[in-house]
């Protein structure tokens, strides 16, 4: 049983920045690929070593998905925001799997 906790989320002006970070209560490191989501449609993910990531079109140089296996934790860097990336944002393995939804982190892009 993965649980993850979420936190980084707030409210930003169009242009700016916010780092997402996603705990993971035990070992992620070598046993799944990780993944950000907004209202659980997937936003990029990334393979169990950072090498291989992939991104949803409308965030394709803006965002940045990456890992720390020493410390469990995934990070979503969120750059030149738009209001349309407002939204409830959640990790979850990539495929998701349904028990390991956490509570999200909101990130609201208005000015």
């Amino acid at each position: 049983q993965v649980q993850v906790v979420e936190s980084g989320g707030g409210l930003v002006r169009p242009g700016g920045s916010l780092r997402l970070s996603c705990a993971a209560s035990r070992s992620i490191s070598s046993l799944y690929y990780m993944g950000w989501y907004r209202q659980r449609e997937l936003v990029a993910y990334l393979s169990t070593s950072s090498d291989y990531t992939r991104y949803h079109d409308s965030v394709k140089g803006r965002f940045t998905i990456s890992r720390d296996n020493a410390k469990n934790t995934v990070y979503l860097q969120m750059d030149s925001l738009k209001p349309e990336d407002t939204a409830v944002y959640y990790c979850n393995t990539y495929p998701p799997v349904e028990n390991y939804w956490g509570q999200g982190t909101q990130v609201t892009v208005s000015s």
